[in-house]
Formats: structure tokens, C-alpha cells, sequence
């Protein structure tokens, strides 16, 4: 019998499970183990991959998963980056490796899957409400006495259900609760510090919870007056902490550190900065950021977002770098001016902006790098299956593209294009392919 622990068995089954012909991305032909991938030689330049087909670049991955360690540490918080952006154990399992306190994630079932691959301290950003979803979260902390999972409320009615769930089932543990505060007309969490207080208290008096601390999500105050985003985030993050403050006065915390917790991925430094300064409390206070997207970044909205970042942090070093690509072939030059791709909503996120092409390059050609593609080329539309990629006239390198020419576009917002593989592929600089990644949504 293996002594490796349950995660790294379920991880390493990934690498041994067999591939069939048909996997999104893939040139296969007949069935390949997982973990062979790295070692066929296959290019995504030469054209030895299907397309379209979604790659991650290492050099970028772990360039951002030392970069936001670094921040971290220098900040003084802690990171429990959300794993709904990639949903990838094999990620996961990197950025627990580079320093993240645990994972954040958003459904009771992506709670099952992590804990199946390992992840043992769990934040669920999120309303647990539902008495199935309840009583799976329950099951998994009643069945793994090293497994932690915080929870939110944000109203008497789901503090009680949950209450009711840990009595019910008889847990041994109490079950620790973030209370949250919202916004108006935004999504869940409490509408005003006096609500959130209420909450709070009967937390604090239900039997089976404990309150653990406060929790927001300041990644809807996010709006094109960037100045006026600044200045709304840091109100939210004052009135956050206040609520520890005026809750640790109350003596209403039940666990050994509180819990302060907010930071999506546009204005993490504001909050880094915001929750400094909490201490002096009847216990140590744990910051925990929630970014998800700094892995991978993007070529759209989260590298303008990051570029601020840089600017109000002064820094110094190159920034977190776009590590995910979508590279589809020319299809089709039914006009001068367009060329259709093999890629469309099925393949790449279109939620935010459309995608971004970026490079060109003819498997045939002998050449070993992509040629850039000049800043009048853009992505206007896209099908289920199909891009329109308008190109601009009288440059020399877009009037010779040609049918079966490749093109490498980045994406905006990464969570929705990692939702559209089950398999992306790691390549190194030269776009050589060299391990896979698996995701589960």
C-alpha cells in the first residue's frame, strides 16, 4: 500500500490517466498517458499541437508565483489565492508550495474537489445555503480532522441554517464563520456595519459556530474613475476594520487569530496597505488576500490593472507577466482585411474584452520565434468556433497571411477562458511543450 498522502495520489493520478483521442488541444491519434505529454517534442510553433489551444507559459507562472510571495511577504499578509480562476490541482498545489496560507473558493463542490487533491485549509468566499452543499462541506470536516474550511454569513437567517446543519450532524468542531459585508446594489454581504455587527453576535452565540472575523470583496467598487475607485476601496477597507475592532471589544471572536479578509485581483495593494495597521487586539490578526488572477494575469483588463498597481507600489521589478495564450490557425482570407481564425467563444473569454492578437508565425517557415503582430490588428467578433480578425491595410506581414499561418492571442480575464479546457498545455519560451494541467469546473 502507497504511504503517500490522499492528495498526492489523486495528483499524481492525473499524470498516469490515459488521454484519448479527441482531448481539446491535442494531436492525438491514439491514447497517451497524461505524463508522457513532456517528452514527445511537440511545438506549438511547428504545428505538432490541435488548435485552437490554450498554453500556459512556465517562465510566467513562476515569475508571478514568486512575485506575489514577495509581495506578500513584504506587505505582512497572507494569501489564499481564489481557485475558481484556474480550478487547476496541479496550480493549486504550486501556489500552496509558494507560500499561499490556503485556497479560496467560491461552490461547495470545488470544495470536494480540492480537498479530493489535497488542499487542506479552504476559504469559501461565498453563502454556503444550500442543505446538500452544507451537509458535503460538513461530511468532509467530520471525515478529515486536518482539513479546515471557513465559511461566510452574511444574515441571521444563514448563520442559523448553518447552526442548525453542525447540530444536526453533530460535528466535533465548531464551524468557523467570516461575516460579510457587501455593498449596496452589489452582490451578498451586509448592507451597513450595524447589520453586520448583528450577524456577528448571533455567530457568536449559536451553538456548533464560531466567529472567525470579517470579510468583503472590494472588486465591485472597480469603474473607470480610477481615483474614485481608490478612494471608495479605502473606505471599505476602514469600515472592515472597524467591524474587527468594534467585534474584538465586544469579545465576540471564538478562534485563536481573526480573520480580516478581502483583495481580488485589480486592487490588492490597497488592501495590503488597509489591513496593515490592525493590531493591538485581544488576539493576532491573520490579513488574507484573495487574488486569483496575479497567476496568469492577462493581456487586457488585470495587465492594465497590474500596471496601477506597479505605479502606486514604486516599483522596481518587472511586474506579474500574461502567461496565458490561445493560439488558433487562419482559416479562411475571404477579404484583404480579415482573416478568420479557428477559435471562438467556446475557446477564449469574451466577457471582459475581446481577445488580443498578438503573434503571427508560419509553422514551415524555419523561423524559431513568432513575429509580433503590428497594433492595428484586432479581434472585432467572435462565433462559437470562429474569430474575425480585422487587419489593417497595406502592412506587409498581415497582407501575407496566409491559410494555415498560426495566431497567438491573450486573453481578458482569465477565469473565463480556463472554464473552456479540461487540458492547457505548459510550454517553455520556445512554445515547446513540456507538462499539462488539468481543470475541473
Amino acid at each position: 500500500m502507497s504511504t503517500l498522502p490522499h492528495g498526492a495520489l489523486a495528483l499524481s493520478s492525473l499524470d498516469e490517466q490515459v488521454l484519448l483521442p479527441g482531448t481539446k488541444g491535442l494531436p492525438l491519434r491514439e491514447p497517451l498517458r497524461q505524463g508522457a505529454i513532456g517528452v514527445q517534442g511537440w511545438n506549438v510553433l511547428r504545428g505538432d499541437t490541435s488548435f485552437p489551444v490554450a498554453v500556459l507559459k512556465d517562465a510566467a507562472l513562476r515569475h508571478n508565483l514568486d512575485w506575489m510571495r514577495r509581495f506578500c511577504e513584504r506587505h505582512g499578509v497572507t494569501l489564499a489565492p481564489h481557485g475558481k480562476t484556474t480550478m487547476s490541482p496541479q496550480l493549486f498545489g504550486a501556489q500552496l508550495a509558494n507560500g499561499a496560507w490556503g485556497i479560496t473558493l467560491a461552490t461547495a463542490a470545488q470544495v470536494q474537489i480540492a480537498h479530493r487533491f489535497g488542499v487542506r485549509r479552504v476559504l469559501l468566499a461565498n453563502q454556503l445555503v444550500g442543505r446538500a452543499d452544507i451537509a458535503a462541506v460538513l461530511d468532509l470536516l467530520h471525515g478529515d480532522p486536518d482539513f479546515e474550511c471557513v465559511v461566510l454569513a452574511d444574515s441571521p437567517a444563514g448563520a442559523e441554517r448553518l447552526a442548525r446543519a453542525v447540530r444536526e450532524t453533530g460535528l466535533a468542531r465548531p464551524l468557523p464563520v467570516l461575516v460579510e459585508l457587501g455593498l449596496a446594489g452589489k452582490r451578498a454581504g451586509c448592507r451597513t456595519p450595524e447589520a453586520a455587527m448583528a450577524v456577528a453576535r448571533q455567530v457568536a452565540g449559536a451553538r456548533g459556530l464560531v466567529l472567525a472575523g470579517f470579510e468583503g470583496y472590494e472588486g465591485l467598487l472597480v469603474t473607470s474613475d480610477r481615483a474614485a475607485d481608490v478612494r471608495a476601496v479605502n473606505d471599505f477597507l476602514a469600515q472592515l476594520t472597524a467591524l474587527v475592532r468594534a467585534a474584538d471589544e465586544e469579545t465576540l471572536f471564538g478562534t485563536p487569530e481573526i480573520l480580516l479578509s478581502a483583495g481580488g485581483s485589480a486592487y490588492f495593494d490597497l488592501v495590503a496597505r488597509g489591513f496593515a495597521g490592525v493590531h493591538g487586539l485581544s488576539r493576532p490578526v491573520r490579513a488574507v488576500l484573495r487574488s486569483g488572477c496575479y497567476l496568469t494575469s492577462d493581456h487586457g483588463t488585470y495587465l492594465r490593472h497590474i500596471a496601477e498597481i506597479e505605479e502606486r507600489e514604486g516599483a522596481q521589478e518587472q511586474g506579474l507577466q500574461p502567461a496565458l495564450e490561445v493560439w488558433s490557425m487562419v482559416q479562411s482570407r475571404p477579404e484583404p482585411t480579415l482573416a478568420i481564425l479557428t477559435m471562438g467563444k467556446r475557446d477564449a473569454s469574451y466577457d471582459a474584452d475581446l481577445p488580443v492578437p498578438l503573434y503571427t508565425h508560419r509553422p514551415d517557415s524555419g523561423a524559431s520565434s513568432p513575429s509580433t503582430l503590428p497594433p492595428g490588428c484586432t479581434i472585432f467578433k467572435l462565433n462559437d468556433q470562429h474569430a474575425y480578425l480585422r487587419l489593417p491595410e497595406g502592412d506587409p506581414l498581415c497582407d501575407s497571411l496566409a491559410v494555415g499561418d498560426l495566431v497567438g492571442c491573450g486573453i481578458s480575464h482569465p477565469c473565463t477562458t480556463f472554464d473552456k479546457w479540461q487540458l492547457l498545455l505548459a510550454v517553455d519560451e520556445a512554445y515547446t511543450v513540456r507538462y499539462a494541467l488539468n481543470t475541473f469546473f
